[in-house]
């Protein structure tokens, strides 16, 4: 059940963005996607999703070509990319999640509200749910998005920068559930750009710079050797990162 890219291209106004990258994502493990800025880990999540056109490559999930199957996904993309000043509540966003399985112009059934209750709670955003979305902290609105994800009963997560302006709760919050969803045997894909002790939180890595420099386990891929492939010259990260929390 894994999914598996195979031999990637994309390219933006003949420009590489990516090139011939072949990776799997396993179930039940939170797989990180790092590297520099510009590395392509975007255009990587939006490739995988047919949000932007590859020029070669295939993604499968199971086996089947994976945009075949977007209804078994659930993303979130980076904050910066999404309208905070719509005039939406909490409920509403959470509720969002629900409608790929209700359908469009149709009824909330109790089911689909107590899954959405059951989301809300999970994320310790219950007390907000009335709230306008734009009256939020950055942290909180994370925590609604992916509320939202959680109420889609989806079997792959996919989550750009999720901690970007996240307060420690809140990151300790997000990391506790993808867990949970990795125990659950989900695909949990995310990317991330701190080296901090956070990335101890991840059981795989995919490391990038327009090519796969490395994937794998934390301590396949964070190396010297790769790290310095990747980001072309000494990178300060925390010193445990490749052992703590191993599983």
């Amino acid at each position: 059940m894994a999914i598996t890219v195979n031999n990637l291209d994309v390219s933006y106004r003949r420009m590489e963005a990516l090139r011939d990258i072949n990776f799997q994502v396993f179930p039940g493990r939170i797989t990180g996607t790092i590297g520099p800025n510009g590395a392509g880990k975007s255009t990587l999540f939006k490739a995988m999703l047919g949000l932007i056109s590859k020029d070669s490559g295939y993604i499968t999930y199971n086996d089947l070509p994976l945009q075949k199957q977007l209804e078994k996904v659930a993303y979130v993309p980076q904050r910066s990319q999404i309208d905070w000043t719509y005039p939406v509540t909490v409920w509403d966003v959470v509720m969002m999640g629900r409608v790929r399985k209700t359908g469009w112009f149709r009824r909330f059934s109790a089911a689909s509200r107590h899954k959405a209750s059951e989301a809300l709670a999970r994320v310790e955003m219950t007390a907000y749910r009335n709230r306008p979305i734009d009256q939020l902290s950055g942290g909180q609105q994370q925590r609604v998005f992916l509320a939202r994800c959680l109420a889609t009963d989806a079997d792959i997560l996919l989550l750009d920068e999720p901690f970007v302006g996240v307060d420690k709760k809140t990151e300790a919050i997000i990391f506790d559930i993808f867990r949970e969803l990795a125990d659950e045997n989900k695909i949990v894909l995310v990317v991330n750009h701190d080296l901090g002790e956070s990335i101890t939180n991840f059981d795989d890595l995919i490391l990038l710079n327009k090519e796969l420099i490395a994937s794998g386990s934390r301590s396949q891929v964070l190396t010297d050797e790769n790290i310095l492939r990747a980001y072309g010259g000494k990178v300060s990260f925390f010193s445990d990162l490749s052992t703590k929390h191993s599983r």
